[in-house]
């Protein structure tokens, strides 16, 4: 009989599996761990058809999540409030588990299922460590992005000479050719729901989502970038940024709701941290950098017009405009634990947190530089008229086209004017519907339909005035 190791992130709910030898699984948990996770042997599995090729990825996925690291990326002991379950209860790290007989299609299969949870764990990634980690698993991929993104302005041999790095224009082309590279990337949320259906990425996540033609939220482009330039030393720390916050910044609340995940009364605060973007130092210059795209401007202002934006005084906004309204977003230099723990919790403990973008924080699946498109997901035919209905008038009221249909399809005069600009998009968001309606109704715990809303940004096309 096949004996299966299953391992589950609680929260998250990713997962993976690994065939292992029958007489392992009286074997305890941490020989299991170190065995298959920590000294994960990735390749061997695969050749010898124990793991799927989505597993072995994601066996690599749980070393970051059970175990902590060094600065120079090497795997040390679990971490502290780390907990493994089964069926509920805990499992001792040094005891065995209990398996469960299971049919899988004709054949009959023991199967040692556990839970990882971290509930209880706190924000003690080694963001050095974790990035180098994630840059030496896929080096030759990482390589290819940065080259690739450097040989669109510049010929192979400037290439070479730029990425020696000996002087801070150098250092500054690198950065805005990958900045602009992942800015040109589709500021979407429908790669949560195809593929590998990943609720939140990390940033070595992001560029290989990039590199697959789809792209991200403007967190993880954001640590995409950082990832990328991270790598070559390159310093930079983490903005915030939201609408109508001049500041100051209420840094001492922001770490009290991170720690104690009470957003009650919060809406005031959390507006600080609406947005993400990154700020550089290079030779004693800085540099603030928004690479998010959707209705963001690609955003590389030198240090003159950095320290306006930054401003404890008489702060610059930028103009944004939203579907149906401008904003005045406000940037700010934070104590980095917050943008940091932030980033750490959406990928770590919570649980809805590809339905909150999607949804909650209204972000759809696309914002493209034409269209707007997000899922609208209604129980009853009454229900749908009412929210159809608020869809259009919001739509008139900004003078914005707008289609609204009960299915999931782009089959209308709108709809194929998004496909046009975006085909590659279109195909996925399509292909989006199962997963995302399925986590939907278990979000809700009840049946819905779902259909799809476009929503034309403008006559030109364009939705994102220059800042100010």
């Amino acid at each position: 009989m096949n004996t299966i190791l299953q391992l589950t992130d609680t929260i998250t709910g990713r997962r993976c599996a690994v065939r292992i030898a029958p007489e392992e699984a009286a074997a305890p948990l941490s020989g299991l761990l170190e065995r298959y996770v920590k000294h994960s042997p990735t390749e061997r599995l695969l050749q010898e058809n124990r793991a799927t090729p989505e597993s072995s990825e994601s066996l690599l996925d749980f070393q970051d999540v059970v175990y902590g690291c060094s600065d120079s990326g090497l795997l040390q002991g679990i971490y502290q409030g780390v907990e493994f379950v089964q069926d509920g209860s805990p499992v001792a790290v040094d005891g065995s588990l209990s398996a469960q007989t299971t049919r899988v299609g004709e054949v009959e299969v023991e199967v040692l299922d556990v839970g990882i949870d971290r509930t209880n764990a706190g924000y003690d990634r080694n963001w050095a460590g974790f990035h180098r980690r994630r840059w030496d698993r896929h080096a030759y991929i990482y390589d290819d992005f940065v080259r690739g993104s450097l040989l669109r302005d510049n010929s192979e041999g400037e290439a070479d000479r730029i990425l020696q790095l000996q002087s801070s224009a150098d250092k500054t082309t690198l950065v805005k050719s990958l900045a602009r590279r992942v800015w040109d990337s589709d500021f979407e949320s429908y790669s949560r729901f195809v593929d590998r259906r990943l609720p939140y990425k990390t940033g070595d996540e992001t560029v290989r989502n990039i590199i697959a033609r789809s792209g991200g939220i403007c967190s993880e482009k954001v640590q995409a970038l950082k990832f990328l330039t991270d790598h070559f030393g390159i310093e930079s720390e983490y903005l915030i940024a939201g609408a109508d916050t001049p500041g100051p910044v209420p840094e001492d609340r922001l770490k009290e709701m991170l720690e104690t995940f009470d957003f009650r009364f919060a809406k005031r605060h959390m507006r600080y941290w609406q947005h993400t973007a990154l700020l550089y130092r290079i030779e004693g210059q800085g540099f603030l950098v928004d690479a998010t795209n959707g209705n963001i401007p690609f955003l590389f202002l030198d240090d003159i017009d950095s320290r306006q934006m930054l401003s404890t005084e008489d702060k610059a906004p930028v103009k944004i405009r939203m579907a149906v309204q401008d904003e005045d977003f406000y940037y700010h230099r934070v104590s980095q634990d917050i943008p940091e723990n932030l980033l750490f919790a959406m990928g770590a403990w919570v649980p809805e947190i590809d339905l909150v973008q999607v949804f909650d924080n209204e972000l759809g699946l696309i914002i493209s530089p034409g269209f707007f498109v997000t899922p609208i997901v209604y129980k009853s035919e009454t229900n749908f008229e009412q929210l159809r209905s608020e869809y259009v008038q919001a739509a008139e009221t900004a003078g914005l086209e707008c289609w609204v249909g009960a299915e999931w399809t782009l089959d209308s005069a709108l709809g194929e004017r998004f496909v046009a600009e975006s085909p590659s998009a279109a195909e996925k968001i399509l292909e989006a519907e199962g997963h995302l309606l399925a986590r939907y109704n278990q979000w809700e715990a009840s049946e819905h339909d779902a259909g799809l809303v476009v929503m034309a940004l403008g006559r030109d096309g364009q939705n994102v005035p220059d800042p100010r």
